[in-house]
């Protein structure tokens, strides 16, 4: 089988993968090649093959994982056209270990096995591994964070307020002279003294709802849909993600994002723009030995406080989250979302960030290689 030799490719590989396929190999079936290379997908197979009883053998999970890495990474925005090129083009459909047009399965069987897919939470694995893999005996100097708005083709849920109804009232009015009512923390305060699974459950649940955010040209957007949050390291490397509902505040996911890439990579610098300004993101990175630096807010503030000089060098390497962005979008298919529900959203943002993520790594490993 040609999947099992893709699998087992090293650099030096290539240029012997070129005298044969020479011709027919373009530049996105080169990347496509470099990416399964370095994902392996295949070493997850046991958990993607599911078992079935009596009757018609069902599909191969790993061929249809292939199939999906390369409708992110071709631009194929839809199933029906993934099986359309799949039937009318031979060697993706080798690639993807597909051996005869009639063993490439119908829309639906893709439909179903991409829920699969997206309810196993694989995806999320195949980036750590990717990640731990290949960063994670390197210290890294400069983690970037920041959020995208994801817009979905989905009616906004409606925020219920019954937490609101049961919450208990305080006693009206100002307080006696001399008494103090207590302060009740916030969220992002609790967060700092928590792990992550706390910190994850206790986040609201992602829903689709209406979100506002300020762009890079002080512009405001609203939108329906969801964000996504990125850490990344220098090189557009991804190294974790989350999703969470339009409405969520960026500084919500500081605390989770930084442990989350804590537990994965080690770094010395988390840099993220002013909507992530608050004292508890600041002593909590503080006390897991890395250094914050984060655009000061103005609110609330009497005398403006600026970056200095060395700050303010180390901070422009954030440009880097804001090309993942861009590039999730343009190329892989960021824009196009025909999904719905958060599972299936996130799993279809996975493949681009995992294929975006693992060419970057390749370029890093093997820089004269076209």
């Amino acid at each position: 089988m040609l999947i099992k030799l893709l699998t087992q490719l090293q650099c030096e590989l290539f240029p012997e993968l070129e005298e044969h396929f020479l011709e027919k190999l373009s530049d996105t079936d080169k990347d496509f090649l470099k990416i399964i290379e370095l994902v392996r997908p295949d070493r997850f197979s046991a958990c993607l093959e599911n078992s079935h009883g009596p009757g018609r053998p069902g599909y191969s999970r790993l061929s249809l994982l292939l199939a999906f890495i390369a409708k992110s990474v071709y631009g194929i925005s839809t199933n029906h056209l993934l099986v359309y090129y799949l039937k009318a083009d031979q060697l993706m459909r080798k690639l993807c270990g597909f051996d005869q047009r009639w063993e490439i399965p119908s829309e639906a069987t893709f439909s179903r096995a991409f829920a699969e897919i997206a309810q196993s939470n694989i995806m999320q694995t195949l980036l750590e591994e990717l990640v731990v893999e290949q960063l994670g005996g390197e210290f890294i100097f400069h983690i970037s964070r920041d959020s995208t708005a994801i817009e979905a083709r989905e009616k906004p849920v409606k925020k219920a307020h019954d937490d609101e109804a049961h919450k208990p009232k305080g006693k009206r009015g100002r307080p006696r002279k001399g008494q103090e009512r207590p302060k009740e923390k916030t969220r992002i305060e609790k967060q700092q003294h928590r792990n992550l699974e706390e910190n994850l459950n206790d986040l609201p649940p992602v829903c689709c709802d209406r979100g506002t955010k300020r762009n890079a040209k002080g512009h405001t957007t609203s939108w329906n849909g969801y964000k996504l949050h990125l850490d990344v390291v220098d090189g557009d490397i991804v190294v974790s993600a989350h999703l969470s509902s339009a409405s969520l505040h960026d500084s919500q996911l500081a605390i989770p994002l930084s442990q989350i890439t804590g537990q994965r990579i080690n770094s010395c610098y988390e840099l993220m723009d002013s909507a992530y300004d608050a004292q508890p993101i600041h002593e909590f990175i503080k006390q897991q030995g890395r250094i914050p630096i984060i655009d000061p807010n103005p609110r609330r503030m009497k005398i403006p406080i600026v970056l200095d000089d060395d700050r303010k060098q180390r901070f422009k390497h954030r440009s880097s989250v804001e090309r993942v962005n861009g590039t999730l979008k343009d190329r892989f298919l960021g824009r196009t979302i025909w999904v719905r529900g958060a599972s299936k959203i996130m799993c279809h943002l996975m493949f681009g960030l995992i294929s975006m993520s693992a060419l970057q790594i390749y370029k890093l490993l093997c820089p004269a290689t076209p």
